[in-house]
């Protein structure tokens, strides 16, 4: 992953320890970091809550109907700006060996296949949709940020990640870039990931205040993490495929994970769908 900073189940993954340490080390200086805000924030009495998807002001309202309907919890009249997390030890963004995001082909909604010069393989799984609407922190999340743009990735239903994993070094699957539209959007098509050792089920993502920054893979403006809800992973991870999910995700919360431990109201997606017909996620994501 890229939180994958504890990836690697311990069963298929055991010659990848020295990654796992690379990845605890970008890991520790965040939640420092991060844990240093909250106490700030504390001090000065002054309570920041961030926007869910139900609170972008643009996308529908009301629960829709048929299947599995999870909201992130959120919202008033403050926003944060979406919490800073590791990149993990598998970007591909070129911070750490390889970098998918100068190849052609990386620009693209469907993310579920290689592309360029890859192996070609496609990851299976159970579909899964994720809109990012990005926005204006400063202005309370009232305006959306167009013309900005996402790389988004994440592990397959296995929990390994494309040009890192042994086994998928020559896949670049499950990666991708996006400029957002008038609205501050970017939509995915892609697979729900599987729960590797040690790490909540997430997809990292990261925010270029251009199209050309990304592709360029430079001046980063926000990283973070997306976080799904235990009922609709339970519901995943009861396919075939996701076997190895299940015992991991038994051993794993949102309060206990390192990433998520100290708060992930923001982060939480709001869920739609269902096994048979595929799950939607949306995040808002104020930057």
């Amino acid at each position: 992953m890229s939180g994958h900073g504890h990836h690697v189940q311990a069963d298929h993954h055991d010659h990848e320890d020295h990654e796992h340490d690379r990845g605890l080390s970008y890991d520790f200086p965040v939640l420092a970091r991060r844990r240093m805000i909250r106490l700030l924030a504390g001090a000065s009495l002054v309570p920041l809550v961030g926007c869910s998807a139900d609170d972008d002001p643009t996308s529908s309202s009301g629960t829709p109907s048929g299947g599995t309907a999870s909201t992130s919890s959120s919202a008033s009249a403050e926003c944060a700006t979406i919490p800073s997390e590791t990149a993990g030890p598998y970007p591909g963004d070129g911070s750490n060996g390889v970098n998918v995001l100068k190849e052609s082909g990386v620009v693209r909604a469907d993310i579920r296949s290689s592309f360029g010069n890859s192996a070609g393989g496609t990851a299976e799984g159970v579909p899964l949709t994720v809109t990012l609407t990005v926005v204006d922190a400063a202005s309370g999340c009232g305006t959306p940020k167009a013309g900005a743009a996402v790389y988004l990735w994440h592990c397959d239903r296995a929990g390994d990640y494309s040009l890192y994993t042994e086994g998928v070094t020559d896949e670049n699957y499950l990666r991708g870039v996006q400029e957002t539209d008038e609205k501050g959007r970017v939509t995915f098509t892609s697979i729900f990931p599987g729960c590797y050792t040690g790490r909540w089920p997430h997809i990292h993502f990261e925010v270029y205040g251009s199209l050309a920054d990304a592709t360029a893979a430079t001046s980063i403006t926000n990283t973070s993490q997306l976080a799904f809800p235990k009922d609709v992973c339970d519901a995943v991870y009861a396919t075939d495929g996701y076997s190895r999910s299940v015992e991991n995700l038994g051993e794993l919360s949102l309060e206990s994970d390192m990433i998520f431990s100290d708060g992930y109201d923001q982060q939480l997606a709001a869920m739609e769908g269902s096994v048979d017909k595929g799950y939607t996620a949306r995040l808002t994501v104020p930057v």
